[in-house]
């Protein structure tokens, strides 16, 4: 799988390198007393509850993510939409055009500039993380993880079983249940964060906004393992 593909699905699916360290959580401030679990399965259930009551979202998206190998920052930027039942799509507009979308059991990668795409016809979606599906109203966070709170309030994940996408997840949390943005820290510890903004539900997105209509000339990307 090319690596600007697994940076997008990472993003998508939550990480696909193995699993081996956890990061550290941020420190309460002198004098608060950190949140319980219960706190966090409370918090945990608002945001299922918010989700689960969204038919379809549109949102602006600022990724930035840090590989921790090399000290080398990346930050991107586009649009995000979410449908039920499962459809996906993230357009990338920076640094460069870029789609990853998918729908049912198709995922497409399309790189324009490079004229090249990754398809995969047979797209196991219900393999996905509940760190992903709660977007679509599905999963049970509290079911596959661990649930804390940091002194800010965020909801922090850890796996309850030993998972090769992810190590923790950060959720930071709006009143009503809504995720305003997540920080993803994979086995290799690099951090993936995600900033959301000017989010609109239930705007009647149609099916069709997650085709990805690709060029007949179009260089198709091999999957992994494949013969060549």
């Amino acid at each position: 799988m090319p690596r600007a593909l697994a940076i997008a699905v990472a993003l998508t699916l939550t990480a696909l390198t193995p699993l081996a360290a956890r990061a550290a959580l941020p420190t309460p401030p002198a004098g608060v007393e950190k949140p319980g679990p219960g706190d966090a399965a409370a918090l945990a259930r608002k945001v299922q509850a918010f989700y689960e009551r969204t038919k379809d979202l549109e949102a602006r998206f600022q990724q930035t993510y840090v590989y921790s190998g090399f000290g080398r920052r990346q930050v991107s930027s586009g649009t995000l939409r979410v449908k039920k039942p499962g459809m996906m799509r993230w357009d990338y507009e920076t640094p460069a055009p870029k789609t990853v979308a998918v729908k049912g059991a198709r995922l497409v990668q399309y790189e324009p500039e490079e004229n090249q795409a990754y398809v995969d016809e047979h797209f196991d979606a219900s393999a996905m993380s509940a760190a992903v599906t709660f977007l679509l109203g599905k999963g049970d966070l509290a079911r596959e993880f661990d649930l804390s709170e940091d002194g800010a309030g965020a909801l922090v994940l850890h796996p309850k079983q030993p998972d090769p996408r992810v190590d923790q997840i950060t959720l930071t949390v709006g009143p009503d249940g809504q995720v305003a943005a997540t920080r993803v820290v994979d086995g290799a510890g690099n951090v993936n964060e995600l900033k959301f903004e000017g989010v609109r539900r239930n705007v009647g997105l149609k099916d069709s906004a997650f085709d990805v209509h690709l060029p007949k000339d179009v260089r198709r990307v091999a999957p992994p393992g494949a013969e060549r």
